[in-house]
């Protein structure tokens, strides 16, 4: 993990990502729609809207030395699946098929780099949902199994694919809500900690995996006990 490129590195846990590995002596690409907003010295700043294939692919062609790909970018409209079904449609083209696409676009890279590592950033809400939360938790979903499969796709190149899952994280885009939050210092202390050692999956909290573990129960358990229907 000699050179890295982080999506969604403005804010957040992007930010802190692209702290840590310059920490660590990593030459980091934080990429961001809007660069001129990433205020970390030492990075070096790359333009970059997930969504827009013309981008990708122009950010792969600059960051050709990149063995680490964060794919931390990620959006929440609190769309529901029976509303706005634009909202729906946005989540799912950043956090499902953007997120794939920086995938298709550096797997080549990481591949002549020798292999390389990815890490997904997803949610405990891979696994569950709650009420307002629909379009998320399906885009989250979705982008666990994604990890999975590439998992394996990407196994006869050598590049390792790790998925990350936490509840709450205390970055502004959990500041509307209340509850715990993990200092997202930590979270990205304990992610890079994992991807090193060769962990194929981060469970972040307590409360992620009290909910990994009930996906093998009645489920009618795990939502009378902490949801209201």
């Amino acid at each position: 993990m000699t050179t890295a490129l982080i999506t969604g590195a403005n804010r957040g846990l992007g930010r802190h990502f692209a702290a840590e590995l310059l920490a660590r002596g990593a030459t980091v690409y934080a990429a961001a729609r809007e660069p001129a907003a990433i205020d970390l010295p030492g990075v070096r700043r790359v333009a970059l809207d997930i969504t827009d294939p013309d981008a990708v692919a122009a950010a792969a062609a600059l960051a050709t030395d990149v063995d680490l790909l964060v794919n931390n970018a990620g959006i929440s409209t609190g769309s529901t699946l029976l509303g706005d079904l634009a909202g729906v449609r946005a989540e799912m083209d950043v956090n499902f098929w953007g997120t794939l696409s920086m995938v298709r676009a550096f797997a080549p890279v990481l591949a002549a780099n020798g292999g390389g590592r990815i890490v997904n950033v997803a949610s405990a809400l891979s696994w569950f949902a709650f009420p307002g939360s629909g379009a998320y938790a399906v885009s989250k979903a979705a982008n666990w199994n994604m990890s999975n499969a590439l998992r394996l796709e990407l196994a006869a190149q050598g590049t390792q694919v790790t998925s990350v899952h936490l509840g709450l994280a205390d970055t502004d885009m959990a500041a509307g809500i209340d509850g715990p939050k993990e200092d997202p210092a930590a979270v990205v202390r304990r992610t890079l900690d994992a991807v090193e050692a060769g962990d194929l999956e981060v469970v972040v909290d307590d409360w992620s995996a009290m909910v990994k573990a009930s996906l093998a129960e009645d489920p009618r358990a795990f939502y009378e006990r902490f949801l209201t229907v």
